[in-house]
């Protein structure tokens, strides 16, 4: 039980940190470097990075801590690793809330965008205007509760791998 338990743990704290990595990313350095393209070129080559990332290497970090951490919690309550019980907890609800994040606004507004006219330069202009500022606040805030569910899985996998040592 306890070897299930730190290896949900691990993997769980993976995928977050590789999803905590990417929306960083973003926001440190694609869409800063981005923001200095023209409108055309912002608006493909968000259309072309929103296509490219619908895949496995990105769907499963993005989606399998949520049932990676139930299960870290239901383990953790029934387990050895209760002392971890409160870290995982919080890590889940960051992890939902930075998921909510996602789907709730920057899915909606990837999918926008990819409908956008890329030849007329008046509905690209509008495009960008409508895309870019939420987009990227929006990313900044998922970025920030992914890193912080990071944080608080390390923490509890060291708190679970030192619990009963004296």
């Amino acid at each position: 039980m306890r070897a299930l338990q730190t290896v949900t743990l691990l993997v769980a704290t993976l995928g977050t940190g590789l999803m905590a990595g990417l929306f960083a990313a973003f926001a440190y350095a694609v869409m800063p470097g981005l923001a200095r393209s023209g409108d055309r070129s912002f608006v493909r080559a968000m259309q072309h990075i929103n296509r490219a990332i619908l895949n496995g290497w990105f769907l499963l970090p993005f989606l399998l801590p949520m049932p990676l951490l139930i299960l870290a919690t239901v383990l953790s309550w029934n387990g050895h690793g209760r002392v971890a019980l409160a870290w995982i907890l919080a890590a889940l609800v960051l992890y939902l809330a930075g998921f909510f994040v996602t789907s709730g606004v920057n899915v909606p507004l990837n999918n926008a965008l990819d409908k956008a006219d890329t030849e007329d330069d008046g509905r690209v202009r509008a495009a960008r205007a409508v895309f870019e500022g939420r987009w990227v606040t929006w990313n900044i805030v998922r970025a920030v509760l992914h890193t912080a569910a990071f944080g608080v899985l390390a923490w509890a996998l060291f708190v679970h791998g030192t619990a009963g040592q004296a």
